[in-house]
């Protein structure tokens, strides 16, 4: 490994003697950004249409946990930027999750290729380039794309959560929640939507009236509507997502034997068409991680940084349950080490709950062809601190790779706007081949962990056999790990096997018997039981 700038032995460097020829308002900015402590190098002052490569724009290591944002429109360099933060975490030994909504981050495994671009960006800012790939791992939602298969489980995922995929109004989100909660009551495991399928079935049949009753709250007609919502939801494919082995966050926090943090890279190229369902799950990752983390207070450095692309969707018809989960997350998982980024067009895409919590912003070129461009650039611009800079100016006039930057100073006041000009990545900007993703996702320790479905006994199977279950095997105990689709196959289906079930006759008699184990919930729904793996 070659000597870095980043490394946190290095020194920080200072405002450079050179700097005092500096222009006065420039020198002011560059002074904001001589930290003492461990910084990232994100590039070099723009000032009066030069760039000034003594005038060096960093973020204090300690301030990536106060959370981000990077915005900026289509083809202004936000994904390089995602790249060039990600790959100083990785040498500072903080590991990385990256959503790689477009297929191409992949390439942060390999060296990057030196070309006259680069060299002249590097040349620009005074950047020590050298070709350096980092540690990487590969996650496809479901196993949709090329990828370690990342599930959820029913149970896991939470009413909250699901509300929001299956678009659900918020009677209706909150009638989910009363279903999940009788599930627990009965101890009816909901590992896939089949599972949850069935007990919304018998709820809203003849023979479950009677228990309806017992789950407060909750009419007939809704209940109706909700499993309308989720055989459709069937239908439309995301099975997949949903069921065991189910992905354990932990994952996303390790460092690799050089001590480098592992970048973890989702594809979400494959499932672009489902945004919904996509940025809900990145957000139930978030949520998970925030379930089980302990307090650490204040850090040296981040445990991990969480980039959240795409954001907007995130809050696209979402319910004010939702975007209060999200923004108590938010506020509350700085404190565990996680720092989240939010990847979008501009800041008016994310609430201003959650906007004012975001310390540290990265914001690329803004376009006003149109009167909401202009409207659009007027409460950005607004969203900064005052400036030497005309702002309106300037966002509209940075090119590709340049971006007007704030951060939290180590003492967690507002950085001076600087107008920067970013370094270039050291990795590969580009996909790696499709033979060498292969060959990494199958050689990860993780690939047999996760790689292959299995369908143990949950409530599917005590609610279609009337003796408990196929076989009467116990609750934690896994059957055959056979595919999905073949075990489907296998499977009676249909309401009137679901309704017609001896073990129906007795869920009366078990209300509030735990079959299962305890399980408790967080802010969005997202379940942990207490026999799963502690962080």
């Amino acid at each position: 490994m070659p000597d870095r700038e980043t490394m946190p032995s290095a020194p920080a460097p200072e405002v450079s003697e050179r700097a005092a020829a500096l222009p006065q308002e420039a020198l002011k900015i560059a002074s904001g950004y001589a930290f003492s402590g461990p910084a990232l190098q994100l590039g070099a002052l723009l000032w009066d249409g030069r760039c000034l490569p003594d005038a060096q724009i960093r973020v204090p290591l300690t301030m990536l946990n106060r959370h981000g944002l990077v915005a900026g429109a289509t083809g202004t360099g936000k994904t390089k930027t995602l790249q060039l933060i990600a790959e100083q975490l990785s040498a500072q030994g903080v590991p990385v999750f990256l959503a790689d909504i477009k297929g191409d981050l992949s390439g942060i495994a390999a060296p990057g290729r030196s070309d006259a671009r680069v060299g002249g960006r590097a040349e620009d800012v005074h950047q020590r380039w050298t070709a350096t790939g980092f540690p990487a791992e590969y996650y496809a939602l479901g196993g949709i794309g090329r990828g370690i298969p990342v599930r959820a489980t029913v149970t896991g995922f939470g009413p909250v959560l699901l509300a929001k995929v299956l678009r659900l109004n918020r009677t209706q989100e909150q009638s989910l929640a009363l279903i999940f909660h009788y599930a627990d009551s009965k101890g009816l495991e909901l590992i896939d939507l089949k599972d949850l399928r069935a007990v919304v079935t018998f709820l809203t049949s003849d023979e479950g009236r009677q228990e309806l009753k017992t789950v407060g709250g909750l009419s007939a007609a809704t209940a109706g509507v909700i499993l309308r919502s989720l055989t459709a939801f069937e239908a439309q494919g995301a099975s997949g997502f949903f069921g065991e082995p189910e992905f354990d966050t932990a994952e996303l926090l390790r460092t690799g034997e050089d001590g480098r943090g592992i970048v973890s890279v989702l594809e979400l190229n494959a499932v672009q068409d489902r945004p919904q369902l996509f940025s809900t799950f990145l957000m139930w990752l978030l949520a998970d991680l925030f379930h089980d983390l302990p307090e650490l207070g204040d850090v040296d450095k981040p445990r991990l940084v969480f980039f959240l692309d795409e954001a907007h969707l995130l809050f696209d018809d979402a319910s004010e349950a939702f975007l209060e989960s999200i923004t108590r997350t938010v506020r509350l998982i700085r404190s565990k080490g996680v720092g989240v980024f939010f990847v979008t067009q501009t800041p008016k895409d994310v609430p201003a709950d959650v906007l004012a919590q975001l310390g540290n912003r990265v914001q690329h070129a803004l376009r006003a062809f149109t009167p909401d461009d202009q409207k659009a650039l007027n409460a950005t611009v607004k969203t900064f601190p005052n400036s030497p800079y005309d702002l309106e100016e300037v966002l509209t006039g940075l090119g590709t790779g340049e971006a007007v930057v704030t951060v939290l100073s180590e003492k967690g006041a507002p950085t001076p706007v600087a107008a920067t000009r970013l370094r270039a990545p050291e990795s590969l900007m580009g996909p790696v081949g499709q033979e060498a993703l292969d060959r990494a996702v199958e050689e990860s320790p993780l690939y047999e962990r996760y790689a292959r479905a299995v369908d143990r006994e949950s409530a599917y199977e005590r609610l279609t056999d009337g003796r408990g279950g196929r076989g009467a095997k116990g609750p934690d105990e896994m059957r055959d790990a056979a595919p999905v689709e073949e075990r489907a196959q296998e499977r009676p289906s249909g309401v009137e096997q679901v309704v017609g079930s001896g073990v129906f006759k007795s869920l009366a008699r078990s209300v509030g018997t735990q079959i299962g184990r305890e399980i408790t919930r967080s802010l969005f729904g997202t379940a942990r039981r207490s026999g799963r793996r502690r962080r």
